[in-house]
C-alpha cells in the first residue's frame, strides 16, 4: 500500500513539465517501485515540476501494477529491447529534460540534481561515470569492470573521439531538442553506444559526472557476449572509416607498392629471395584492398543516404570531383592499359614461334591493372546511383533546419 502522500501529483494539469525521468522495465517487480519512489520524491524536494515514466517493455510479472501504483505514467512497448522501450517512453515523455536510468536500482534516482542543473546551464547531454564515482561491492562484475566497459569505451573514443570514461553507464540526462536532434534509431542494447555517439557526432555539448553504482535486485537481462558484440558490431558499421576505409587503403598501397617492386625481379631480403610467388599475393593484396575502399566509399555514402550522418567532408569532396563519366572513363584507361600490357606479352610469344616465354611478372601486373579497370567502371555505375540518392536526400533536407 502506497501513502497518499506519495501518490501527490508533481505537477498540475496546466504546468508545463520540466523533467521527465523514464525508466524501461522488463519483470522487475523487486526494484522498479523503489526507483519510481525515489525519482518521485526527489523531483519533489527538489521542487521540480516533474513526472516518472516507466516504459514497460512486456513483463510478465507485477512491475507495470507496482510501478502504477507509485505514481509512475505506463507506457507499453511491445516490441522487445532496450532500445525500443526508451524510444517509447521519452517519446511520451513531456518534460523540457529527460533523464533516464534503469528499472533495477542500480542508479540512484535520489540524486538526479547533478543531472538537471548542467543541461540548466547549457549543457545538451550529461552521462553518468561509474568508474569516475563509486563502484559498490558486487555492482559489477570483474570482467565488466576491467575488459568489457574499458575496451568498448575505448573503441568508441578513439572512433568518435568522445573523451568518455563510461559510454556503456545506463544513467544520463538530455533536452529535448538534443534528443529530436540525435535521431536515435536502434532498438537493442546497441542503443547507449548510439546515443552517445550521435552526441558526438552532432557536437552536442556534453558532460561526464561521477556517480555511484549499486548491486542491481532481481536477476540481469544482460547477456555479456552478445551485447558486447551489438556494441562493437554498431560502432564498426557506423564508423566506415576504421573498418573500411583505412584498412582498404593500407592494402591497396601496401599491395601496389611491394608489386611494382617485385615486377623487375626477385628481391633479396635477409637472405631470403622473394619472386613471383610472393608478387602474385601482393597483386592479391592490390585488388583486396581496392574492393574494401569501394565498400567503404559505399557504406558512407549510404550513411548519409539513410541519416546516419548528417556530414562527410571526404564524401562531399568526392562527389564534387566524380562523375559517372570520368569513372568510366578512369576504369577504362586501366583496363586498356593492362590489355595492352598482355597484347605486347602475346605478341612477344608469337613472335617467338610459341616457345618459352618469361613475362609472368608483367602479365601479373597487367592482370591487376584490368581487373582494377572493370572494379572501377562497374563501381561508377553503381556510386553514380547512391550520389542521385544523395543529392536527393540533401536537397530535401536543406529545406529543414538541421544545426551544426
Amino acid at each position: 500500500m502506497v501513502d497518499s502522500e506519495t501518490l501527490t501529483p508533481l505537477h498540475e494539469s496546466n504546468q508545463e513539465i520540466e523533467v521527465s525521468v523514464v525508466i524501461p522495465c522488463l519483470n522487475e517487480a523487486q526494484s522498479v517501485g523503489i526507483c519510481v519512489k525515489k525519482a518521485r520524491n526527489t523531483l519533489k524536494r527538489l521542487g521540480i515540476c516533474g513526472e516518472v515514466v516507466v516504459a514497460d517493455n512486456g513483463s510478465t510479472d507485477a512491475s507495470a501494477a507496482i510501478a502504477e501504483c507509485e505514481g509512475a505514467r505506463i507506457v507499453h512497448q511491445p516490441v522487445r529491447g532496450y532500445g525500443s522501450a526508451y524510444l517509447a517512453g521519452i517519446g511520451a515523455a513531456q518534460g523540457k529534460y529527460i533523464i533516464m536510468g534503469d528499472a533495477d536500482d542500480t542508479y540512484d534516482f535520489s540524486n538526479l540534481e547533478p543531472f538537471i542543473t548542467p543541461l540548466r546551464d547549457g549543457f545538451d547531454f550529461v552521462i553518468g561515470s561509474r568508474f569516475q564515482g563509486n563502484i559498490h561491492p558486487g555492482a559489477m562484475s570483474w570482467s565488466h569492470r576491467y575488459v568489457g566497459n574499458p575496451i568498448l569505451s575505448g573503441i568508441l573514443n578513439l572512433f568518435f573521439g568522445a573523451g568518455i570514461s563510461d559510454s556503456h553507464c545506463g544513467m544520463r540526462s538530455f533536452t529535448r531538442d538534443a534528443f529530436e536532434r540525435m535521431k536515435l534509431q536502434t532498438l537493442g542494447m546497441e542503443f547507449a553506444s548510439e546515443m552517445v555517439m550521435r552526441a558526438i557526432k552532432g557536437r552536442l555539448k556534453v558532460l561526464e559526472i561521477p556517480i555511484d553504482y549499486y548491486p542491481r535486485k532481481g536477476e540481469s537481462k544482460l547477456n555479456s557476449f552478445r551485447d558486447a558484440w551489438r556494441h562493437l558490431r554498431f560502432m564498426l558499421l557506423y564508423s566506415p572509416t576504421y573498418l573500411f576505409l583505412i584498412p582498404g587503403t593500407l592494402l591497396f598501397l601496401l599491395g601496389l607498392l611491394c608489386t611494382f617492386l617485385l615486377l623487375p625481379g626477385p628481391v633479396k631480403i635477409g637472405g631470403h629471395a622473394y619472386d613471383v610467388h610472393v608478387m602474385t599475393v601482393t597483386s592479391l593484396l592490390t585488388l583486396l584492398g581496392y574492393q574494401i575502399l569501394h565498400v567503404g566509399i559505399y557504406a558512407k555514402t549510404y550513411a548519409l543516404r539513410c541519416g546516419f550522418e548528417e556530414r562527410d567532408r571526404f564524401i562531399s569532396g568526392l562527389y564534387q570531383i566524380f562523375n559517372l563519366e570520368r569513372g568510366l572513363v578512369v576504369g577504362g584507361i586501366l583496363f586498356l592499359f593492362g590489355f595492352a600490357m598482355d597484347a605486347r606479352i602475346a605478341y612477344q610469344w608469337v613472335q617467338s614461334g610459341f616457345g618459352p616465354l618469361d613475362q609472368i611478372r608483367p602479365a601479373i601486373l597487367a592482370s591487376v591493372f584490368m581487373v582494377l579497370g572493370v572494379q572501377t567502371f562497374f563501381s561508377a555505375f553503381f556510386l553514380s546511383l547512391l550520389g542521385i540518392e544523395t543529392q536527393n536526400s540533401s536537397s530535401l533536407s536543406s529545406h529543414r533546419k538541421i544545426d551544426p
